[in-house]
């Protein structure tokens, strides 16, 4: 994969840990707040059966709009992921900072588009945002290209988060894992909680896996198994050389 050099900011979502996600072969960071919005983002475009080219400028216009965070102000009423103002008819106050729900209403709006699929980015996400600055969206068009070639990719071990992980886990084991069970059925497929914090996600691939690591952070998970791969938040992505099965994510414990 070729090298890409990006310049872009990197600041943290409020409340955000101190960890960091790059992209194999790319060089580009992400705090694990951006990491996740975006594989939501990405998620919510798979589940859709959009065009790859459809994440592209989604994220491109999450990336101007707020830096990839859930921002809870804005311009006037603007909140969230995409900065929708709740007085323009896209939601409530806490629809729009939903990055599920708010990804969902970006992509109701860009299908709507003539030619959304071939045409300029800025343009096309323009027409869905109708922002004061219309060709802001164009800078970010190759960032968002290589992120979600990463996220979308069948590809191992495309994309690593790393942080370091509270010395306790937060609640009950059973509680946390039925929480978790909730995101991954809303997010990226079937879950099956097993015994001791491990959640098995069905009909699983790369993008799944992905999507894991950069919720791990938020999710509390210490660890994601896939085909012959493990990830945890010390070592990144490494051969096993044991097929886990499926798609694992256990929970600390």
């Amino acid at each position: 994969m070729v090298l890409v050099a990006l310049a872009w900011e990197t600041q943290r979502a409020p409340g955000a840990g101190p960890g960091s996600c790059t992209l194999a072969g790319a060089d580009l960071t992400l705090s694990t707040a951006q990491a996740a919005n975006a594989a939501t983002i990405a998620a919510v475009a798979r589940s859709r059966g959009l065009p790859p080219r459809a994440t592209v400028i989604a994220l491109a216009t999450a990336q101007q709009e707020s830096r990839l965070r859930n921002l809870d102000h804005g311009d006037r009423d603007s909140l969230g992921l995409f900065q929708q103002r709740p007085s323009q008819g896209w939601g409530s106050d806490a629809q729009v900072q939903d990055p599920l729900r708010a990804a969902g209403k970006f992509f109701d709006g860009l299908v709507e588009v003539p030619g959304w699929e071939t045409g300029r980015l800025t343009d096309v996400a323009q027409q869905v945002q109708r922002s004061g600055f219309p060709e802001a969206y164009q800078q970010w068009e190759t960032m968002a290209g290589t992120l979600a070639a990463a996220l979308l990719s069948d590809s191992p071990a495309q994309l690593s988060c790393s942080f370091t992980a509270p010395a306790e886990a937060t609640g009950p084991l059973d509680d946390r894992a039925a929480a978790v069970a909730d995101v991954v059925r809303r997010e990226a497929g079937t879950p099956t909680v097993r015994p001791g914090g491990v959640i098995e996600v069905a009909a699983a691939g790369w993008p799944e896996a992905s999507w894991a690591v950069a919720h791990a952070e938020r999710l509390q998970l210490t660890g994601v198994r896939f085909t012959d791969w493990a990830w945890d938040p010390a070592a990144g992505w490494t051969r096993t050389g044991r097929d886990a099965g499926g798609l694992l994510l256990q929970l600390a414990t």
